[in-house]
């Protein structure tokens, strides 16, 4: 940052000055090199698991809110089953106290509200089917998602990595950058495996 004649070096710009001095005179930097171009692979791979993680966490929000309205419908569906079912013991009670001459009425009514309960719970055990499937479909989405995410701040901390190790000039370091670099990339292809 320069004003009135002030300069203060940023800490990375002395090592940005010695590579293009390096450079300017023929000589080779093959370290600040190999992490320049480690961390942009790094950046573009980190980019791309975190996209994946963003696309995997909205279809669990989404399988999730699917599961909820498949919930939503088998209850609907249970309403109306214990409605059918107050009303088939309103005609079984009426089938218990009106004369003889009045009970076929009440005893075809009794038959169907059992046939129309026995499709209304079919409908609602179905419907439950459906809401559990889209429950796992989200766990299975979600976790998928944590691995995506792992991925990604592993690479995260490799470019951190890789950013003190050219600031300090440090081997270990960048061999560091490197090791938690192949975590990140096992922890991608086991989010990509689904497992």
């Amino acid at each position: 940052m320069s004003g009135h004649g002030f300069h203060v070096h940023g800490p990375h710009d002395h090592e940005l000055e010695h590579a293009a001095h390096a450079a300017g005179h023929g000589e080779k930097d093959s370290f600040s090199g190999n992490i320049a171009v480690a961390t942009a692979v790094l950046a573009t791979i980190g980019a791309l698991f975190s996209y994946m993680g963003g696309a995997t966490q909205a279809n669990a929000g989404l399988f999730k809110n699917n599961a909820a309205i498949k919930k939503t419908e088998a209850s609907n569906q249970w309403n109306y089953y214990q409605a059918k079912s107050s009303k088939q013991n309103l005609a079984e009670l009426a089938l218990a106290i009106v004369p003889e001459d009045r009970r076929a009425t009440y005893r075809d009514e009794v038959e169907r509200y059992k046939k129309e309960k026995a499709e209304i719970k079919l409908a609602a055990d179905k419907l439950e089917a459906e809401a559990t499937e889209w429950d796992k479909r989200s766990d299975a989405e979600l976790h998928q998602h944590h691995r995506w995410a792992q991925a990604t701040t592993a690479l995260q901390i490799a470019i951190a990595l890789a950013a003190i190790a050219l600031l300090t000039r440090r081997k270990w370091l960048e061999w560091g950058m490197f090791g938690v670099s192949g975590l990140g990339l096992v922890l991608g292809v086991l989010a990509f495996l689904h497992v």
